[in-house]
This record gives C-alpha cells, structure tokens and sequence, in this order.
C-alpha cells in the first residue's frame, strides 16, 4: 500500500506509468480483486485443448490468451487497437496464433463456419449473429464478460448515480435472449458479485486511465479534488471497497440435422 507516500506523489507515478495492454499487474499489492469461482482461464484452456480451429475475439495484448496450456492447430486471435495488436502479436506469434488487426464491426474477417470455437475474455461489444455465422455447426462460443454496475461504487463517485438503464447495460439474461435470437444455444450462464479494493489513489487513478470507459474523459488534472477526498477516505478506513460483476456464458450453434 501507498499510504505512508503523499498525495501527490502517488497520483503522479499512476498518471505516469504506461497502461498499454491488458496487464493489471502493476495493481499487485495496491489493489485486490476476488475472482469468478468457475476459473475462466482453465476452462477456456481445457477447451482449446479439445478445438481443431479456434478464434479469440478482442484479445487484448493476447496475454490471457498466451497462458492456455495447449492452442489448436489453427489459432486465430483479433484486436482492434493497434498498441495492443502490436503486443499481442509479438506475445501470440511465437506460440503459433496468427494476430489480425481488425475493427471489432461486422463482418469479422473469417468465412462461415471457419471454427469450432469461439472465445472471449472482457469483450466490449459481441456480435452476435457473426460470433454464430463463423462457428461450424455443433461449434462453441465460451466468454466471460463484465456484468451490469461492475465497480460503480466507483464509478458514481465520480460522476454521481446512474440512471436505471445504465446500470442494469451488460445484463446476463440480454446475453442469452441475443445469443438465442442469433440462432445459438445457451448452455451454461452464470453470474457473480465479486468484492474489489483499492488501496490507494494511486490503484484508482491506473485503473480509471486503463479501463477507460467507466468514468469517460477521466483525467487527474479534471478530477484532482474529488480524488484527493478519496485519498482521504481511503487513509481512513484503509480501502475503498467496490463490487466487480461477471458472468460466464456458453452458448453451442446446433448441429445440422442428419
């Protein structure tokens, strides 16, 4: 923790320090975050285990990616921000996964029924009519995703309370009706309210520069007050507890009838 450092000093290191990629391991030791109980990182392993074709929509810097144990024969992964296709092509390529730069818009770049499995970690959007148009038939889609209010705790402090519909965006049950409704099959949804900390500024202001969408424009020159009475609370009462939401979804394109 960063309590016996000043304000300033912890505010200044996190608006310095490089948030490329999808890395929170500068986090560690100032921040803490209970994880989803179904362990998404060893089931989606197990599964890319099984596939002969698989595709990672939105890797990121390809980091969750590069930890499976096994990759298929053809490993195709997607990216549309060009640092992170740079990093994740550099982190996959080795491994033999092929990165393409791509605009996360439909269509995604692949024939019909290119893969047996699809997967995701965090997507931002999902499309899913083409998620089902380049699976092969009795092909997977297995994603977990950020839940609806995920860290608004913090986010409202911030920028206040939400309205209704901002807070129940990214709901699990839209997920199976938009899955169902693109001709997939749910068989599996789960969903999770998981405690999260941060224990000091400094972990609030990396988190707000890197997960860029939940406080929209956030700048610590814009917001320098309202962070330093969050400094305050958290030297008082040692964290700011938040709740980050996920859910897991696994949805399966019927195989054709004989």
């Amino acid at each position: 923790m960063g309590t016996s450092r000043t304000f300033e000093e912890l505010v200044a290191e996190a608006d310095a320090v490089s948030v490329a990629g999808w890395d929170f391991s500068w986090l560690a030791g100032r921040a803490t975050e209970e994880r989803p109980s179904w362990g998404y990182q060893r089931a989606m392993s197990e599964r890319l285990a099984r596939a002969s074709a698989a595709l990672d929509v939105q890797t990121g810097g390809g980091e969750v990616l590069a930890e499976a144990a096994q990759l298929p024969p053809a490993m195709v992964a997607t990216e549309s921000w060009p640092p992170n296709v740079a990093k994740a092509t550099a982190l996959l390529h080795p491994l033999g996964a092929v990165v393409v730069a791509d605009e996360d818009e439909p269509p995604l770049p692949f024939a019909d029924g290119a893969f047996d499995l699809v997967t995701s970690r965090h997507p931002v959007t999902v499309w899913w009519e083409e998620i089902a148009r380049v699976l092969r038939p009795g092909g997977t889609y297995f994603s977990q995703q950020v839940g609806p209010a995920s860290v608004f705790e913090l986010v409202e402090y911030f920028l206040g309370p939400q309205p209704e519909n901002v807070r129940r965006a990214r709901h699990p049950e839209d997920a199976r009706r938009d899955a169902e409704a693109a001709g997939l099959e749910v068989v599996d949804l789960r969903a999770e309210s998981l405690r999260t900390e941060f224990l000091d500024i400094g972990a609030v202001v990396y988190f707000l520069r890197k997960v860029i969408w939940m406080v929209p424009g956030f700048t610590v020159d814009g917001y320098r007050e309202r962070l330093r009475e969050l400094d305050g609370l958290i030297r008082r009462e040692g964290a700011f507890v938040a709740h980050t939401t996920r859910f897991l979804i696994e949805a399966r394109k019927p195989a054709r009838s004989a």
